[in-house]
Formats: C-alpha cells, structure tokens, sequence
C-alpha cells in the first residue's frame, strides 16, 4: 500500500491530493482562483503564482487533515514538474523538493496531460488499460494511446488553438463571464445549434489533427456583423445562438476526430478527461458514440475534469512502483512531451 501527497500548480489552480494505491482518493482539496482571473478575462501568470504562494501550505494541510493521514505517514511527493506557467509550477515544485528532502521521500515528477489521462482511473470502477483517451483542455487538445499512465504515446493534437481555448476566446468575444467554456455551455442549452454554418475544420482529412482557430474567428466575424446589424449590441437570443452553433461546430470535429482514432486502433476503451470534458454537450455526444460503437468509456466526476491533485497521485503510484523517481535537482518545463516528466 502507497500513500502519496499530490501537489498541482501547473496554472490557475492550486492543488493537493492524498491517494492511497493510485485509485482511492483520500482527500482532494482545490484553491480555485476564478475571482482573481475574472474581471481580466483570462489568467494573468503573475497573478497565479503569487496566490499559490499564498494560499499552499493551507492547501496541502488541509488535503492532510481531511485524509486523517499524518505527514510521516506518506510514502511519496507527487509534483506537476510540466507543462505549464513556469512561475505556477515552480511554487509547487519548490515546495514539494523541500518537502521531499525533509522527510526523505522519494519525489516523483508527473507530466500534467499524463495526470488527466489517468483521471480516468480515479474512483469506483477505474478504466482498464489500454485505452484511447482525448485531452480537451485550455492549454492541450489531443489523442492518446494510453498503455500504462505513465507511458502514452499521442495520436494526433491541434494545429494551433486547443479547443478550451477557442471556448474560452468565443466567451470573451460575447462579453460571458470567466471561465468561458463553463459560459458557453450553459448558454448553448438556450441556444439553437443550427442557426449559424460555422465551418468544421480538417473534419473530412484522414489525420487525426485538429483546428480551432479558424471556428474561433468565423464566430468573431459573425458577431461583429450582427452588432454592425444591430447598431451594436447583440442580443440574448442571439448570443445564445451563437454559443450553441460553435459549440456543435467544436463537437463535430472532437467526435470524428475520436471516432476515426477508434477504427484506426482498434481499441475499444475511451475515455474523456480535461476540462473541457466537464461540458454538458460534450459529454451527451460522446455517450452517444460509445453506445453507437458498443465501446467502455469513462467520463471523469466533474471535479476530476480541471486541474486536481489526485490525477497526480493516480500517476505517480504506478511510477513508484517501477522506480521512477525524481532527484531535487528536477526543473519545471513550461513545454515538455509526454512521457519526458523527469522521474528515471
């Protein structure tokens, strides 16, 4: 049995996680720093890693307490060493090297896309491997063969905008509240999806590749030519319209992106992870693909789709488990490939 501290600082999120074994969550507690983002529209790095400052030694203590495990009673560190900001994750890093060293504890470095892959094991009934598993996320929209947590090999990504991104940028463009995916979501409901042709890129080309970039521009054109319409200002009805017509745009693409890497594979477990896979929409249409195709499929809680601690604990046990730890000489990475963490 492996107890292990989890600690996440890769953006606007500060976590800490205590996992027993890779699959049981003991406590998960998240410092969410939406208010500080939002009258800016966005995250401004600065801004993140000074309130993970702040507010990190009453994350982890309180991930402790509610664990009811004590601090000599961890096996492991667990710490997100990349991708991300680079001032985000070295508070967390920083902090999990000295922790790390005062207790001599093995510090095991994780790689943030590698940890919401493996949100897909967290809980009951984890997925088995191996799996395909599709990243949508702020920051990363990709495919990935996932053999073992810590070993996925990607299938195919975006070309530029991640499709979290283009969400978030769409939200801005129509003046919705911070953050944008969760805005445009609860206003598509509202909305009809066929009131706007917005264009579904690369969705007929046989890569998997993606692109959001272009969608993400042929909203803002579409927005402007109703305000100039309008004198101005677009209306409730119309706005909804538009979130949901991008919306289904988006979809269209991450469905058949997800289905052709399904037939190519042959793998016949899926899974959904990252942020944007919290979307209420999203989430319908891939069920609706795992049914069609009679494929197992797991769509984490939605407290498992941000960024959490305990995907990090999740990775981490099988990488202690085959050795692979970190010295404290480990750097942060603002890029870095999967499968290249820093634990050897």
């Amino acid at each position: 049995m492996a107890l292990i501290l989890a600690l996440e600082s890769s953006c606007d999120d500060l976590a800490a996680a205590v996992v027993r074994d890779g699959v049981e969550v003991l406590a998960s507690v998240v410092q969410s720093q939406d208010a500080v983002h939002a009258p800016y529209g966005g995250v401004v790095p600065e801004l993140a890693s000074r309130d993970h400052v702040r507010h990190l030694h009453s994350t982890v203590s309180a991930a402790l307490a509610r664990s009811n495990v004590a601090l000599d009673e961890i096996d492991a560190i667990a710490v997100t060493s990349g991708p991300g900001l680079i001032g985000s994750l070295l508070v967390g890093l920083s902090f999990a090297k000295a922790l790390a060293y005062r207790l001599r504890k093995p510090l095991v470095s994780v790689h943030h896309i590698e940890g919401h892959l493996a949100s897909a094991r967290l809980g009951e009934h984890p997925l088995a491997l191996p799996f395909l598993g599709l990243v949508v996320s702020g920051g990363h929209t990709a495919l990935y063969w996932v053999e073992t947590l810590a070993s996925a090999r990607l299938l195919g990504q975006t070309r530029d905008d991640s499709a979290g991104e283009a969400f978030d940028k769409v939200a801005k463009r129509l003046g919705l509240g911070y953050p944008g995916g969760r805005e445009v979501d609860l206003h598509a409901r509202r909305g009809r999806a066929d009131a706007f042709a917005f264009p579904r890129p690369m969705l007929h080309e046989p890569a998997l590749a993606m692109s959001f970039s272009g969608l993400k521009t042929a909203v803002a054109l579409e927005a402007a030519r109703l305000e100039a319409l309008a004198g101005g200002m677009l209306s409730a009805d119309e706005i909804c319209d538009l979130c949901a017509s991008f919306q289904e745009a988006a979809i269209d693409v991450l469905v058949a992106k997800a289905r052709r890497a399904l037939a190519e594979t042959g793998l016949r477990r899926f899974a959904l992870v990252g942020g944007l896979a919290a979307n209420s929409r999203l989430r319908e249409r891939m069920a609706e693909l795992a049914d069609e195709l009679g494929i197992e499929t797991r769509f984490p809680a939605l407290a498992l789709c941000t960024d959490n601690a305990a995907m990090i604990g999740a990775v981490a046990d099988g990488m202690l488990r085959e050795g692979r730890t970190a010295g404290l000489d480990l750097e942060a990475f603002s890029r870095v490939p999967v499968g290249r963490s820093g634990s050897r």
